[in-house]
This record gives structure tokens, sequence and C-alpha cells, in this order.
């Protein structure tokens, strides 16, 4: 497929999926603004991976960088909050900085 056909297709599916970023995003919101429960750890962890592996298809290869930092910072034994909601606001400006794919 050439580019200028792969490009419009890309746009269309980061569209699709922009409404379920940005609740992941929120939700990342939330295990920083605490209190981080064991199940909010847990979904907050599964949000970070996912956006990790997605973000990078459509471009968006800081905010993969940042995300896989985020589940790193989750998955240890004690996150500091200030470091999760630095890292979801950093995570959300490359996000809104890159645009539309």
């Amino acid at each position: 497929m050439q580019e200028s056909a792969l490009n419009p297709a890309i746009a269309a599916l980061w569209q699709r999926n922009l409404p379920q970023v940005q609740q992941r995003l929120a939700l990342l919101d939330q295990a920083a603004a605490g209190p981080l429960t064991p199940e909010l750890r847990g979904e907050a962890i599964a949000v970070a991976h996912k956006l990790s592996g997605s973000l990078g298809m459509f471009g968006f290869h800081r905010g993969t960088l940042i995300a896989r930092e985020l589940e790193e910072r989750l998955e240890s034994p004690s996150p500091e909050a200030a470091t999760l909601a630095i890292l979801t606001a950093q995570l959300r400006d490359a996000i809104d900085l890159a645009g539309q794919p």
C-alpha cells in the first residue's frame, strides 16, 4: 500500500479510537490522583500497557515511551502520585502536540 493511501486510513482509525484513548487517559489521571487501590492500579497498568503498544502505530512514538514508563512506575512497589501525575500530563501533551497522525 502506498503511503498516501495509508495515512488517511491511519487517521480514520485514530479518529475512531480517540474516545477510547481519552477514556484511558482519564483512568490514568484517576490513578495519579489516588487513592491507588489494587483494582485501580491493575486497570492503570493494563491501560498504560495498551497505550504503549498502540500509540506507536499511530505515530505517537514519544507517547509510547511515556506510557511504557508509566506502566513501569505503576508496577513498582510504591509509585509516587506526583510522578504518575507528571507522566500522565506528559503523555497527554505528547498526544495533543503531535496532532493527528
